[in-house]
Parts: C-alpha cells; structure tokens; sequence
C-alpha cells in the first residue's frame, strides 16, 4: 500500500512542459485512500495541465523523491522555495508534512471535475439516484476542509 494517492500517467509520458503545451486535459484515474472525503479510489479527475494554482486547488504534483510517481493533492499556501500540499485525509500521511514544500516546477496540473463511476453494488433505485446526483462534481477549493487544513 502505498502513502500517496497516486493517478495513472499516459502511456506515451512526455515531459511535463511538452505535454502541458500539447493536452492541456487529461482524464486521470486516482488511487489511494489520501484525499478521502474529497476523492476515493477509483474516481475519475478532468485535470488541466499548465493552469494558475490558488490555495485550496486540488493538484496533481510529482512526488518529490520519486518523480516518476504522480500524486494528488490540495495546494494549501504558497511558501518560499514552492508549494506546501497536504492530503484531505489526515490519516493517510505522504504530503509536505513528510517531504516539505514541494517545488513549483512539480507541480503539473489543477483538478477541474471529478468523476464517480458507478460501482457494481448500486443496483437500487434510490442509490443509482443518489450515484447520478453526485458522480459528477466540480473540484475547488472546498472551504471548510480547507479551513480545517490552515487550522494546524
């Protein structure tokens, strides 16, 4: 199990820049428990590759000392030297509170929507109708989670 939550990469991996200027969108797939309750394993993210970062954006950033593994997270300030990103879900760990601030150049791309598939135990009606309300979501920064982050 890894700390991160991770997404897949493109199959034909281009560097960061030469993809942002090429796909500016790009669906990604998240895996991992960190940023739960904000996102789940298995949600799908539309991310745009190049776009201006805010404090409390959902990002997706290189790890620090595994750049060939990509990552999710919220951007929570801005602090000399590039971002400070934590993970919504406190328990999971693997945010700058393990690597510190992670450097601007890292950080690839801003999560725009989020997905939820439908999963094979959500044969009601009731729950096919809750799914259909909510599997398509915008991602901002979402105030009260991170208020909650800038408390610490």
């Amino acid at each position: 199990m890894r700390e991160v939550s991770e997404v897949s990469e493109p199959a034909d991996e281009q560097p960061a820049r030469g993809l942002s200027a090429r796909v500016p969108f790009q669906v990604v797939e998240v895996t991992g428990p960190s940023m739960v309750p904000t996102l789940y394993h298995g949600d799908w993210l539309l991310v745009q590759y190049g776009a201006p970062v805010r404090p409390g954006d959902v990002v997706i950033l290189r790890h620090p000392f595994q750049q060939d593994l990509l990552v999710v997270k919220r951007a929570v300030e801005r602090r000399a030297g590039g971002w400070w990103v934590l993970g919504d879900n406190s328990f999971a760990g693997g945010d700058s509170t393990d690597y510190g601030t992670v450097p601007e150049e890292l950080v690839l791309a801003r999560v725009r929507a989020r997905y939820r598939p439908l999963t094979k135990d959500q044969r009601s009606v009731r729950a096919v109708l809750a799914w259909a309300f909510s599997a398509l979501r915008p991602v901002s920064a979402a105030r009260s989670v991170f208020r909650r982050l800038r408390a610490r």
